[in-house]
C-alpha cells in the first residue's frame, strides 16, 4: 500500500512539472500579472539581479492622454520570464510642482536600469521631454535607487556630451556653424533628402549638448556601461560610454549610422559581437526592423537587413524593438522585447515577445510564433 501511495505521489509531481515547464509565452495577447491585469510597462527594458527578472517600463493610462507620463516608471519581477510579480511604481512623477523635470504630464519614454557593482547602486536612465515643449527637448534623465524594485529618485536631467566631440568627429563639425543650420529636420521614410553634414547638427549642439530621444543601455563584459541613443534630429545614432558610476557620459563617444534615421536601438553581445536591433523613424507606425553587428561597441557597425522572416516581416509583427534580454543559464539565447503602441488608447499596447534564432553564419534572425516557451533553448 505504501508502495501504491508513493506511486500515485511521483505521478502526481511529474504532472505540477509538465504544466510548469509547458508554460507559454503568446506574443501580442493581453499578458497578466500575478493580479489578472496587462502588464503595464512599455517602451521597457529587463535587468537580471540576484536570481530574479525586472521588467521596468512606461505606465500609460487609458486614451490619448496615456502618451504623456501620468503615472511614472512601472515594475514587475518574475523567475522564469512568464510569469510577472507586480512591484509597483518604481519612479513617481511628480505632482506638486509643474517646473520639475518630470512633473506630471511630461514625455518621459524608454527607462532602463543598470546595477552598478562598484557604487552597489540601481541606476535609471529614460528618454526626457519637458512639459508642453513637445519633442524639443531631447533630454536624457537620470534616477537611482538602493533597492531594484525603488522607489527611484530623480537625479537630474540634461543634454549629452556638452562641449565633447565623438571619437569620429568630421572636420566640418568643428567650424562654425552657419545660419543654414535650420531647427528642424524631417528624417524616416520616403523623406528626402536627409541632411547632409555641411548642415552640421552635431556642431550646432556642441556647446550645450547632443539631443537624446529613443535610448538604451548596455553593460559589457568588463563592466562598463554604454547610452545608445537617437540623436541629430533622429538622423544619426550616439553610442557613449558612461562614467565609471553611470550617473553621467564620460565624453567618449561616436556617431554611427550617420542619416539613416534609427530609432528604438537595443544592443546585445553573442559569441564577441555586437549586434543592434532598430528601427526607422515613422511615428507610432511599424516598419521593417534593422540589424547591425560589429567588432566593438564602437563599431564598425555594419548593416545586415531586417533580420524578421515570414509574414508581416516587413512591419516586424507590427512591433518596434525597446530591449533585448539574454536568458540566465541558457546557451545562445536572446529574447526580443517590442512594443504594440496604441496611441490612441495606451494602455492597451501590447508586447511582441520572441526568441531570436541564429543562421548557420551566426546571424540572429526572428520569425513569428503564435505560442512559445523556454524550452526553444534546450
Amino acid at each position: 500500500m505504501k508502495t501504491y501511495y508513493l506511486f500515485i505521489l511521483s505521478i502526481f509531481l511529474l504532472l505540477i512539472s509538465c504544466k510548469q515547464e509547458s508554460k507559454t509565452i503568446k506574443p501580442g495577447e493581453i499578458w497578466a500579472d500575478n493580479n489578472g491585469i496587462h502588464i503595464n510597462a512599455h517602451g521597457g527594458g529587463i535587468l537580471f539581479n540576484e536570481g530574479s527578472y525586472y521588467w521596468f517600463g512606461e505606465h500609460k493610462v487609458e486614451g490619448k492622454k496615456g502618451n504623456k507620463a501620468m503615472v511614472g516608471v512601472h515594475c514587475y519581477s518574475s523567475k522564469n520570464l512568464v510569469d510577472w510579480k507586480d512591484e509597483g511604481i518604481a519612479l513617481e512623477v511628480i505632482k506638486d510642482n509643474p517646473q520639475h523635470d518630470i512633473t506630471e504630464g511630461c514625455v518621459l519614454e524608454r527607462p532602463k536600469v543598470i546595477y552598478n557593482v562598484q557604487t552597489k547602486k540601481f541606476v535609471m536612465w529614460f528618454h526626457l521631454e519637458l512639459k508642453n515643449r513637445g519633442y524639443d527637448a531631447a533630454r536624457a534623465g537620470v534616477a537611482i535607487s538602493d533597492k531594484v524594485t525603488g522607489p527611484f529618485e530623480f537625479v537630474k536631467s540634461f543634454r549629452p556630451n556638452a562641449g565633447h566631440w565623438p571619437k569620429n568627429v568630421k572636420e566640418i563639425h568643428k567650424q562654425p556653424v552657419g545660419t543654414d543650420v535650420l531647427d528642424k529636420y524631417c528624417g524616416g521614410l520616403g523623406c528626402l533628402p536627409a541632411h547632409p553634414d555641411s548642415v552640421n547638427i552635431l556642431g550646432r549642439d556642441f556647446e550645450n549638448g547632443q539631443m537624446a530621444r529613443d535610448q538604451n543601455l548596455f553593460v559589457d563584459d568588463d563592466g562598463k556601461a554604454y547610452h545608445i541613443y537617437s540623436s541629430e534630429e533622429n538622423s544619426t545614432l550616439h553610442i557613449s560610454q558612461l562614467t565609471d558610476d553611470y550617473l553621467s557620459e564620460s565624453g567618449n563617444f561616436t556617431r554611427v549610422f550617420s542619416e539613416r534615421y534609427m530609432e528604438a536601438p537595443a544592443v546585445f553581445k553573442h559569441k564577441s559581437k555586437y549586434f543592434l536591433i532598430a528601427s526607422d523613424c515613422t511615428g507610432w507606425d511599424p516598419n521593417a526592423a534593422r540589424l547591425a553587428w560589429a567588432p566593438s561597441i564602437f563599431g564598425p557597425w555594419e548593416e545586415l537587413g531586417n533580420p524578421c522572416v515570414g509574414d508581416e516581416a516587413n512591419l516586424t509583427f507590427r512591433s518596434q524593438s525597446t530591449f533585448v534580454t539574454p536568458v540566465q543559464g541558457k546557451k545562445d539565447a536572446f529574447i526580443y522585447l517590442g512594443d504594440r503602441w496604441k496611441p490612441e488608447n495606451a494602455i492597451d499596447g501590447r508586447y511582441i515577445c520572441l526568441p531570436f534564432q541564429f543562421n548557420k553564419s551566426g546571424i540572429p534572425y526572428l520569425k513569428w510564433m503564435d505560442e512559445w516557451s523556454l524550452d526553444i533553448f534546450e
